[in-house]
């Protein structure tokens, strides 16, 4: 079973400093990689003692597991600022499009409810789950987005996924060289909610 991975940038950032916490699956664990090769990793690198970055992404999980262990997740960590980057494992096991949405809803209710803003992330399917589908489940996110009023990646493997010398070679997971452009995916995201908290990089 996958250990997670939970790390924090320098014990000496200020108290005030934004705390960034990273829920999320494979995608966002640096899977296959070295840990300080991943997004995540190069994140705390950009963000240095500005903000602490805590990465609680789990290979292989989905809502419904990051949902069931998110209470414990928050407390432990009190995150000022949280990032959802998670469903590509509810699409690959056919989780219903309604429980989807239920996780995603409960996950922003329950980060709001701890005093977090947050970012979520969009992940898409491969393409052999067909054009009609991966367009429903994409717009799910969005949905819920709009609908919670949350700052929103499309699509976090944006300019990644349809190259496949950025991919590992089972077609599923970015390869090193890709992490540094989900970075700045995420980036363009999660700027304007650091710069509200006076975090102007």
């Amino acid at each position: 079973m996958p250990v997670p991975i939970l790390a924090a940038a320098s014990a000496a950032e200020p108290e005030s400093s934004p705390r960034v916490l990273v829920l999320g699956d494979s995608l966002s664990a640096a899977y296959n990689m070295p840990s300080s090769a991943g997004w995540v990793a190069l994140l705390r690198e950009r963000l240095d003692k500005d903000a602490t970055v805590i990465n609680a992404a789990i290979s292989g999980d989905t809502t419904a597991g990051a949902r069931a262990r998110l209470a414990q997740v928050l407390d432990r960590h009190n995150p000022s600022l949280v990032i959802i980057a998670l469903g590509g494992n509810d699409g690959l096991r056919g989780v219903s499009l309604d429980a989807f949405r239920e996780n995603l809803n409960a996950m922003i209710t329950a980060a709001r409810q701890s005093g977090a803003e947050v970012l979520l992330a969009g992940v898409r399917l491969p393409s052999n789950y067909g054009t009609a589908f991966i367009e429903r489940f994409l717009n799910v996110y969005e949905e819920v987005a709009s609908a919670r009023d949350v700052a929103f990646v499309p699509k976090l493997l944006a300019g990644v996924a349809e190259d496949p010398e950025l991919m590992q070679a089972d077609g599923i997971h970015p390869n090193q060289t890709a992490q540094p452009i989900i970075l700045e995916n995420i980036w363009q995201g999660l700027l304007p909610l650091l710069d509200s908290a006076g975090k102007n990089r």
